[in-house]
């Protein structure tokens, strides 16, 4: 049964989380399922929130490239 993990930063999500999270996990399921043929209940999705100042990218905090997109 296929496992997944989202890392996804808190900030980008903070205005629906409980939202943003059930529609993403949703397309993922429904995605998985089809392709692999196999049922929706045997697809794990969990969800780990990181903070913006934890996360880097390219050598910078995702909180400062946020800032200067």
């Amino acid at each position: 049964m296929p496992f997944v993990n989202i890392r996804i930063v808190k900030q980008v999500i903070e205005h629906d989380p409980e939202g943003i999270k059930e529609k993403v996990q949703t397309a993922v399921t429904n995605s998985l399922s089809e392709a692999a043929g196999i049922p929706k209940e045997n697809v794990w999705v969990v969800f780990e929130e990181i903070e913006e100042v934890d996360w880097f990218s390219g050598g910078e905090r995702v909180k400062e490239q946020r800032a200067n997109s």
